[in-house]
Order: structure tokens, then C-alpha cells, then sequence
């Protein structure tokens, strides 16, 4: 349990959740499927919300498309019960979700504190590329680490 099985046959997952899958969750989700285009790798890729939203975080949908990554389509969506059992890493954005693996849960559980320009009074496009830029780093560095791929540059892109 909590071992990445790297066998050809087995497609590492993961799952991003905060609360409301509006913004960062999704964020780094759409960060890691654009790295995975851009290297080929192969990693199952999910986010979800505690208390999903009913719609995309405007300056998360900008905040990417500045850097030329597509926001998801779909809405924001719950936890999947069953897919929380089964991937191999859950990532808790921020620390506003609160969220325990079931204890058949196939994967690890972490949580990644990120930046809150907020806190510092840093609001509006410039806080969400201060949050873009640290979800996308630590993004990089999990894809690294779950399929060997190295990003194709920095997706930090300003």
C-alpha cells in the first residue's frame, strides 16, 4: 500500500481535490495533463471538491489560459467514493478540505499548504498567479515523481 506500481501494465493515478473543485484542484489537474502532453507520459489524472461548486473559478480559468492551458469543461465534481478507494495518490489542496482515505483505500493520502496571497493581501489575477505558480511546481514535481517524466520546461510560465 502507498507504492506507485511503475509495471507497464498499471497506469499511475491521481486525484486532486480541494473544497469546491472551482479552482486549484482543477488547476492541477489541467497543470498535470498539460505536462503529460507535453512529455507522454501516462498518469490517470482527477480532481474533485468536498463541497464542489457549480462553476470554474474565472481567474483560475485566466490564470491558466495565460500560460496556454485549457481549464476543464465539465463542472466542478464531488469525491467519487470508489475512486478514492482505488488511486494511487490523493492530493488535498490547501487546507480547507478535510477528507480521509477509506481504510480499503488502495493509495496515500497528502496535503499540499499552498500559497495563499490573500493572507497578504495580495488579491484579484496577481493572487492566482502567485497560486498557479506554486500548484504548478508542485505539480511538476509529483508527475516527475509518479512517472519519471521530467516537465518540458518550466510551466510556470509568467
Amino acid at each position: 500500500m502507498g507504492i506507485t506500481d511503475h509495471t507497464p501494465s498499471h497506469t499511475p493515478s491521481v486525484l486532486f481535490v480541494c473544497v469546491s473543485n472551482a479552482g486549484k484542484s482543477r488547476m492541477a489537474g489541467a497543470l498535470a495533463e498539460n505536462i503529460l502532453a507535453t512529455t507522454g507520459g501516462r498518469l490517470d489524472v482527477h480532481s474533485a471538491g468536498t463541497r464542489p461548486g457549480t462553476t470554474a473559478n474565472a481567474e483560475s480559468v485566466a490564470a491558466l489560459a495565460e500560460i496556454g492551458v485549457a481549464a476543464p469543461a465539465t463542472p466542478p465534481q464531488p469525491v467519487d467514493p470508489d475512486l478514492l478507494r482505488t488511486v494511487d495518490r490523493v492530493v488535498l489542496l490547501g487546507t480547507g478540505a478535510q477528507l480521509s482515505l477509506p481504510e480499503d483505500a488502495h493509495g496515500t493520502l497528502e496535503r499540499w499548504v499552498t500559497d495563499e496571497p490573500s493572507a497578504r493581501g495580495i488579491s484579484g489575477m496577481e493572487r492566482m498567479r502567485l497560486v498557479r505558480d506554486d500548484i504548478a511546481a508542485r505539480v511538476s514535481d509529483l508527475v516527475r515523481d509518479m512517472t519519471g517524466e521530467r516537465a518540458g520546461g518550466d510551466d510556470r510560465r509568467r
